[in-house]
Formats: structure tokens, sequence, C-alpha cells
């Protein structure tokens, strides 16, 4: 009997060696590298190698018919937008977060749904009974004949109940739990993380499956996360959401047959995952009507306008090095606009600690919220309250200038429905105004002038600034 070769894998970011090291060249993590015992063929490994010879001719490319004539709608208005208008088969679809944030809930939701529209659909659980799986599902609403539970770990039974069942849809919770008796390695390592999504990709794309996995992040990384994955998928999906707050947040990270810059917005409920259609009202439902450094600024994720609330607290401090904090914004752009704001605006804030927080845990990651954290600043600084109904939306420059954003006639709109009536924007929007709308529109073409707007009176439709 031969001997049995062996090397060891960092569980962080893939690196091999022939010896244990107890810390990773590569990524640095300590204590990840892990023994892995080399497989022997078997037989389905020796099967693929055959059936390269058996590979069918090139087709040409106007021969070969497009998927969007066959998506198929989850139906769930705010997945289906994440994801493109629905499901094409054959797709891999990779769903990360951190543990209990809703993955399991909102795919056992999209699973009773797509069943409900005569879809079979296989749900495979690795960390619950049948009887957890089915009590949540019946409390969810997705007791359908059409959806089929599994409690499974084996990576080849799992395959063997595909071929029988031949489902349209399969769920696979959480692919950490899987594992092959072809690996030596434990379950969750990242070798049987690979092996499980290669083989569940390999059935996805011969039968034209829909495959799902839901993958944990932890903050340790103590389980192969889903990012090991992403260049073998189709799409990667991650749920985000903080648990002191009842919404949550779906963002496309790669989509192959999709957009990249659509989220999508849940409330967490008793009931389950309820989609939010109108999540400017959500995000300001709480808003105070005539606090300090208080500012509304119109966002753009993908092609729909969100209103957020910035907040800012400039206080004094007797710090050699006073703190600068921003929760939702970019720390580094942050300091900048700070510093033009000094510049520019003669606003004195080396001896004063200032904090920026965006109101729901959804971060602003567009250059458009430049002018509205500015002006909440401001605010904040010279302790002269916002008028309620007034929002701000534009790009700042290093020399002061504000600059035009894309899509300004959706965010006014936005603004209008709301029932705002003043927005400051960039001069160069002025003519994305729309004459029937009931908004009066400032447009400012450099910060200089930002600080007289917080004067009574003042806003005209077009000040010269």
């Amino acid at each position: 009997m031969g001997a049995k070769h062996s090397h060891f894998e960092c569980q962080q970011c893939g690196y091999q060696t022939p010896r244990w090291l107890g810390r990773c060249p590569d990524c640095g993590a300590w204590g990840s590298l892990i023994e892995i015992l080399a497989p022997a063929p078997t037989n389905a490994a020796r099967s693929r190698e055959g059936s390269t010879r058996l590979t069918p001719p090139p087709v040409p490319l106007t021969e070969v018919p497009g998927l969007a004539h066959r998506l198929m709608p989850t139906g769930i208005g705010e997945l289906d937008r994440v994801l493109g208008g629905g499901l094409v088969p054959g797709v891999v679809i990779l769903v990360g977060g951190d543990p209990g944030v809703g993955k399991s809930t909102l795919l056992l939701q999209a699973a009773g749904a797509l069943a409900g529209r005569d879809l079979s659909v296989l749900y495979v659980s690795g960390e619950e009974t049948l009887a957890q799986v089915s009590e949540r599902g019946r409390r969810l609403g997705a007791s359908v004949p059409g959806l089929f539970l599994a409690a499974e770990t084996s990576l080849e039974t799992i395959l063997e109940q595909i071929a029988t069942l031949k489902p349209a849809v399969v769920i696979v919770d959480s692919i950490q739990t899987v594992w092959s008796p072809a690996l030596g390695s434990a379950a969750g390592s990242l070798s049987q993380v690979r092996e499980v999504a290669g083989r569940l990709l390999e059935v996805a794309k011969r039968d034209e499956v829909s495959v799902w996995l839901i993958g944990h992040v932890t903050k340790d990384g103590s389980l192969a996360g889903p990012r090991a994955l992403e260049h073998l998928v189709d799409t990667v999906i991650y749920f985000e959401g903080d648990r002191q707050h009842s919404h949550r947040i779906l963002r496309a990270t790669k989509n192959r047959f999709g957009p990249t810059d659509e989220i999508g917005v849940f409330e967490m409920r008793a009931e389950g995952l309820a989609p939010v259609d109108n999540p400017s009202a959500l995000f300001l439902a709480e808003r105070p009507p005539h606090a300090t450094g208080c500012i509304v600024v119109a966002t753009l994720e993908g092609t729909r306008p969100i209103l957020l609330e910035v907040q800012a607290l400039v206080s004094p401090t007797g710090a050699l090095v006073p703190r600068r904090v921003a929760n939702g914004l970019d720390s580094q752009r942050v300091a900048m606009l700070l510093a033009v704001l000094e510049k520019r605006l003669d606003i004195r804030l080396g001896a004063a600690d200032v904090f920026l927080n965006v109101v729901g845990g959804l971060g602003i990651r567009e250059p458009a919220a430049d002018l509205g954290v500015m002006a909440a600043v401001l605010s904040s600084a010279k302790n002269v309250p916002v008028e309620p109904t007034w929002a701000f939306f534009g790009e700042v420059g290093l020399g002061g200038e504000v600059r035009g954003v894309p899509q300004a006639e959706k965010r006014l709109q936005e603004l209008a429905r709301l029932g705002f009536t003043r927005a400051i924007l960039p001069r160069a929007c002025l003519d994305s105004v729309p004459e029937t709308l009931r908004l009066e529109a400032v447009g400012l073409s450099h910060v200089g002038a930002l600080a007289d707007l917080f004067v009574p009176g003042r806003g005209r439709r077009q000040d010269p600034v």
C-alpha cells in the first residue's frame, strides 16, 4: 500500500505548502494552515476526465438562443430587482452575510414563492432538521406542495437527490456544512467548500438547474467564507443588516446576468422579510424636525433614488488630536471635505471633534453626498438648524466647486414625492429640473455660498453664487 501524500493549506487565502507553518506567508494569518490528504481518484473524477473526449463542437454565436426570455421571477420584487429580473436557468448564486442576518429566511420565502408557480424546488439544510425547517416554512407562508426538504450534508447524497427529483431550483443551506468523502479535510475547510461548489456548478450547467449557495462570513474567518468562491459562481449577493435595526439590505457584488449597482431593501417582521417599496420613507421615519446637523441627502443606488439622513456633531475638545468618526461614509473622503470646509468657508475645526453618521445603517458610496455632508457639519458648527423640507446633493471638488451628478431628475422627483420644498443642488443640474415639478431648486457653483442658505428667506431658484 503506497504512502499517503498530504499538504498544508491556508483556510484564509488557499496558500499551499508541503510542511506546517505557524503563520501563512501569503496572507499573514496565524494558525490557519491545516493538513489536507491527497484524495485518490474517484470514479466520478475519472468519468469527468473521460468526458472531455465527448465535448460537442463549437456553435456559431448567431445559432445560440439567449436567456432573457427564460427568466424565472422569484415573486419577491426586491430580490428580482437585485438579480436583474429573476433567475436564469443554470445560474449559480452565492448568498453571503453574517450569521443570523436572515439569509435562510429570505431563500425559504423565495423557495415557497417559486414552488407556488408550479416549479419544483429542493431545499437542502445542513444546519437544521426537517421539523425545524418545516416549522419555519409554515410561519413564513412557504408551505406549498412543490417545495421539497432534505436534511443532508453528504455531497454525493445531495447529487443523487437532485438527479432523482430533477428540480428547477436547488438551495443549499449552507455550503460550509456540505462535505465530500473524496477529500480528507473536514467540512467547511477551503478545499471542501471549493470541491462542493465545483460539483454543484457542474450539475447546474449540465442540467440547467438554478443553484443557491448560502455562505456564512465570520469575523475571525474560522470558516471558509464565500469570498473563496466568488470567481466560481455567476452571481454573488450579500445580505447586510444590523441586528439592532429591522431593515436589511441586499446588494449584488457580481452578476453575469444583471446589474451590480441595484439594492433590495427588506424589513424583518414576525412573519418574515417584507420587501420595502419605499425605502426613503423608512429611513426618514424618525427624523427630528429642527435639530442642528441633520441633513437629508438624495442618493442613488442603481436606478433607485433613496433619501437618507446624514447627521453631524461638531463638539469642542481639549485633545491634541481631535477625533474624526464617520459611520456609513468613506472616512478618507470625509477628511477631504472637512479640509475644503476649513479652507473655503473659513470654518475652524482643528479644536473640535467631528462625528458623522448615516441614519439607518445604509452606507453612502457615491460622491453626490458631498454637499449634504458639508451642510450637516456647517449646521452643527454654527448651531443653526436646517429647514426639514430642504435636501442636498452634489459633488464637491478640492477647489470648492460644486460639480454635477447623474440622474438629477430622478432625485428631484423623489424629493417632490415625499413633500420636500427645496433642493440645493449643483448649478449644472438646473437644466434637469422639470418645469412642472413643485419644488424650488437652488443651484450652487461653489461651496462659498453654502453658509448663506442657512439664513431664513433666502433660496431663490437661481441664487447668484
